[in-house]
C-alpha cells in the first residue's frame, strides 16, 4: 500500500503542437520547467487537457517519458492512464510504472458506460496490474458513467487504489467519501472554480486546468488554504474566476491553449476534432487574462 499524497496545485499538462499538428517538445520542455519555476506542486501529463484522445501511444509514452526527464524528480508526476478499453488502460499502467511515474490517472472508461461492477472491475484489473498508487479520474460530465461513493469505497480497498480526482463539480462528494472510506484517501479536485470549497470539505489539492496559464496564481490559493489563510485563498480564487470560466468556454483544451498562444507559452494548435475557437470566445478569453492581470 502506497502511503503518497499529492497536494496543492498540480497541473493537468496541455500539449504543445506545431501548426502541423506534430508535438512540439522543446515548447513542452519549456512549460514544465516554467511550471515547477512558478511553484506548481505536481504535473499531470495525458490526460485529457493532453489531448490524450488524439495521440498515439507512441506520442503518449513520449509526453509522459519528457515529462519525468525534464522534471528530474523536482515535483512528482502523475501520468494519464485512461481507456474504455481495460487493457489498453493496463498497458498505459505498466508504461507508467516503467518510465517512472508517480501515479497513474486512470479516467472512468469513456461511451461504453459500464455498470458500477464494470467500473469496479476495471479499476482493480488496472490496480492489479502496477505497483504505483492508481488515481480514479471521476467525470461524468465526460465519460456519462458515475463512481458511485459506495463503489469507490469498495475500490479503495486495494492497497494500490489510494485517490480520486473528482470532476463531478460536487461538494458533498468529498464528504460522503471521506465518510465511506476507512483509510487515507488522496481527494483531489478536477474542477478549477470549487478549488477552495473542494478543500473546505476535506480535500487535498486540484489538478488544474487554469495552473498551465496561471501557475504561481493557482499554487499560491492552495498555498493560502495549507497554512490557514482561509481569506486570502477565496480572494486569489475570487481573481482567478474570470480565468477559470473563459477556459471553459469551449472544448478544454482549445481555450486554454488559446491563452497559452496570448501569453508565448506554445502555440494554439489542437487535432480534430477540437476546432479553432470561435472569434467570440477568443474575446473572452483575451479580457480574462487582462482581467486576471496576465495580459496588458
Amino acid at each position: 500500500m502506497s502511503d503518497t499524497v499529492f497536494t496543492g496545485s498540480i497541473t493537468a499538462l496541455i500539449t504543445p503542437m506545431n501548426r502541423d499538428g506534430s508535438l512540439d517538445f522543446n515548447a513542452f520542455e519549456n512549460l514544465v520547467n516554467w511550471q515547477i519555476e512558478e511553484g506548481t506542486s505536481g504535473l499531470c501529463a495525458m490526460g485529457t487537457t493532453g489531448e490524450s484522445p488524439t495521440l498515439s501511444h507512441d506520442e503518449h509514452h513520449a509526453v509522459v517519458e519528457r515529462t519525468i526527464k525534464v522534471s528530474a524528480g523536482r515535483v512528482p508526476v502523475i501520468a494519464g492512464a485512461g481507456s474504455n478499453s481495460t487493457s489498453e488502460a493496463i498497458d498505459l499502467a505498466k508504461h507508467a510504472e516503467k518510465a517512472g511515474a508517480s501515479a497513474a490517472l486512470v479516467v472512468t472508461p469513456y461511451y461504453n458506460k459500464p455498470t458500477q461492477e464494470g467500473l469496479y472491475r476495471h479499476f482493480m484489473a488496472v490496480a492489479d496490474a502496477i505497483s504505483i498508487p492508481v488515481i480514479l479520474y471521476n467525470i461524468p460530465g465526460r465519460s456519462v458513467v458515475d463512481i458511485t461513493v459506495e463503489t469507490m469505497a469498495r475500490l479503495a480497498k486495494h492497497g494500490n487504489i489510494t485517490g480520486v480526482k473528482d470532476a463531478t463539480a460536487n461538494l458533498l462528494r468529498p464528504l460522503q467519501v471521506r465518510r465511506a472510506v476507512t483509510k487515507r484517501f488522496n481527494q483531489l479536485s478536477g474542477e478549477d472554480g470549487t478549488a477552495v470549497a473542494f478543500l473546505a470539505s476535506g480535500g487535498d489539492g486540484c489538478i488544474s486546468v487554469t495552473a498551465n496559464i496561471a501557475p504561481a496564481l493557482c499554487a499560491e490559493v492552495q498555498k493560502a488554504w495549507q497554512e490557514g489563510r482561509a481569506a486570502d485563498a477565496v480572494a486569489i480564487q475570487d481573481k482567478l474566476l474570470p480565468l477559470h470560466d473563459a477556459l471553459f468556454c469551449e472544448s478544454n483544451p482549445a481555450p486554454a491553449k488559446y491563452a497559452a498562444s496570448l501569453l508565448g507559452i506554445a502555440g494554439e494548435t489542437t487535432r480534430l476534432p477540437l476546432a479553432p475557437l470561435t472569434e467570440a470566445s477568443r474575446q473572452l478569453v483575451r479580457s480574462a487574462l487582462v482581467d486576471v492581470g496576465l495580459l496588458n
